[in-house]
């Protein structure tokens, strides 16, 4: 007999409701990621599934393993709080590069596409 075979239904329950809600978490962010077009715009739909989604599944598997082992498993959820705290940080330096890759690019550009011509006077007053 596994120890799968013992787990209650009480248990069970909230298991597969928080594994459920993770893989469907996750299934969201690969969607958006695929489907958005612009880099700036990818940058959330994952995030959305390493921070809610890896939360889902970290408390499903503490539930399920607190009650097979028969005391607190903890190493989860400091694996889970290391993900989920560098998720932002990863994102905002991600964007900020972006934003400085892009930024030197248009600089770069500026003076061959954009032809600068001193602004043209305003014409003299009529009395």
């Amino acid at each position: 007999m596994s120890p799968l075979d013992s787990i209650p239904l009480f248990l069970a329950i909230p298991v597969a409701f928080f594994v459920f809600l993770g893989a469907t978490l996750t299934l969201i962010g690969a969607l958006g990621f695929a489907r958005l077009n612009s880099f700036y715009d990818r940058l959330h739909a994952p995030t959305l599934a390493t921070s809610w989604g890896t939360a889902s599944v970290m408390i499903a598997s503490s539930l399920m393993f607190s009650f097979i082992d028969g005391r607190a498993i903890i190493h989860e959820f400091v694996i889970g709080a290391c993900i989920i705290l560098t998720t932002p940080v990863t994102l905002m330096m991600l964007g900020r590069a972006a934003l400085m890759r892009d930024r030197a690019e248009r600089s770069d550009a500026l003076p061959e596409e954009m032809h600068i011509r001193p602004r043209p006077q305003d014409p003299p007053a009529q009395t």
